[in-house]
């Protein structure tokens, strides 16, 4: 079953979700992007986190066996959880970086010795959290199943980054399958599609209109 589309069509009527081709969002970085993607707002929306909770048990047999589910902090870490009890499978998640208090934890949680880890990420956009958590798991002796998320902006960072990486990851959604179903819903008009278009390819040089 293909659910690529109904998460795209739910993302959008939640306002997980908005493209702003005309007024631009901008990211840390400094790159302008007439996307913006919140996946926490799917928590808050009971079918909705059912239907993606019930996606990534579909998409997660891709990556079998697997023994242990880690969130990547902070995005990650509910949907994992959710996934995780849904699989009746042992949860961790991962912090951007140690603790500077306590037991100075990256890993919270309890990692047993030669575990598959499958991780989960609520959004890829150029894949560097995701590989950046991947670091600590394996440094602990973990191997790594893959990476599972709600949402890519399938940029050509991202996917260069997983391959140097040796990472196979998968996503419920993507970009091209949310303009498809934009238009058809008359959110976005075939010239902006056009411009949305434009900057999947090069996001660092895209001036918009």
């Amino acid at each position: 079953m293909n659910r690529a589309i109904p998460i795209a069509e739910m993302l959008l009527q939640i306002n997980a979700i908005k493209l702003s081709p005309q007024n631009p969002f901008t990211w840390a970085s400094g790159i302008k992007s007439p996307i913006y993607c919140d996946n926490r707002i799917v928590l808050s929306h009971p079918d909705v986190r059912n239907y993606v909770a019930d996606s990534f048990i579909e998409a997660s047999k891709a990556f079998t066996p697997f023994d242990v589910i880690a969130g990547v902090a902070t995005a990650g870490v509910p949907h994992g959880a959710i996934l995780a009890y849904k699989m009746n499978l042992p949860f961790i998640y991962v912090r951007d970086k140690s603790k500077s208090h306590g037991r100075q934890n990256q890993i919270e949680g309890e990692l047993p010795a030669n575990s598959s880890v499958l991780v989960i990420e609520d959004l890829i956009s150029t894949g560097r959290s995701s590989l950046a958590a991947i670091e600590p798991l394996k440094a602990a002796g973990a191997t790594i199943a893959g990476v599972l998320a709600i949402f890519s902006y399938q940029l050509p960072a991202a996917e260069k980054a997983f391959r140097e990486a040796e990472v196979e990851f998968k996503t419920l959604s993507d970009y091209t399958t949310l303009l498809d179903t934009a238009i058809k819903s008359n959110y976005i008009t075939e010239a902006e599609k056009v411009l949305l278009s434009a900057w999947r390819k090069d996001p660092e040089n895209w001036q918009g209109y």
